[in-house]
């Protein structure tokens, strides 16, 4: 099976141009991110706070996490419930990048990842695939952009989906977890090194993609 993977920082497009990647390719888009913005909403719903490790360890057995792809879709579950558009706020944003500095939380999802990339051609998306998830992907690349950017590309994504906030606000919780992705303990955030780096910053969506589907077929061709 062949895998993408495609990492970088909150808010630099992952989502969008690797889903647009994959259904050029033909293949499934996994969306890693959301399994941890998931598990930051259960740990919310429960009254955990998602900044105390240990609680979010202990509690990780009453969490049932699964993806279903639904016409070339993703979805989040948990449990029976269809979480893919509760996790897509503000707020769940900052819980998974805390939950996502918990060694056990990163082992609890790391084999559910990997299963899904030995049984399907994928194009997969987060903070660690290339250096830790599929460290023998078939292209890697490093999505970014300024965090400016992508605090107003992230405003209009919100602002699509019904939530109303400030600019300011975005832009620092994108920082904020920029801070936290590249200094927590457990693979951290960082560029592979046998990733192409990508910085879209100025550069349009239709840009951006016809870069990437450039890239990655031309590792994928080597």
């Amino acid at each position: 099976m062949i895998a993408i993977a495609i990492d970088g920082p909150g808010g630099a497009g992952k989502s969008t141009m690797a889903r647009a990647l994959a259904k050029e390719l033909g293949y499934i888009y996994v969306d890693t991110g959301a399994l941890y913005r998931a598990i930051g909403l259960y740990m919310r719903r429960k009254g955990i706070p998602t900044t105390d490790f240990a609680a979010v360890a202990g509690n990780l057995g009453g969490v049932e996490v699964r993806l279903a792809f639904r016409d070339g879709e993703q979805r989040v579950f948990l449990a029976e419930e269809d979480v893919s558009d509760a996790i897509r706020t503000q707020d769940i944003s900052i819980a998974a990048s805390n939950v996502s500095a918990v060694p056990e939380v990163r082992a609890f999802l790391f084999d559910l990842q990997r299963d899904l990339a030995k049984k399907n051609h994928v194009v997969m998306d987060g903070r660690d695939i290339g250096t830790v998830v599929l460290p023998h992907a078939g292209a890697k690349v490093f999505l970014t952009a300024a965090p400016e950017a992508r605090a107003r590309r992230r405003l209009l994504e919100l602002k699509q989906r019904g939530q109303e906030t400030e600019l300011e606000t975005v832009l620092r919780d994108i920082v904020q977890r920029d801070e936290q992705d590249r200094n927590r303990a457990v693979a951290p955030l960082r560029q592979a090194e046998d990733a192409v780096l990508l910085d879209t910053t100025e550069l349009g969506l239709e840009e951006s993609l016809k870069a990437l589907i450039s890239l990655v077929k031309g590792r994928l061709a080597q």
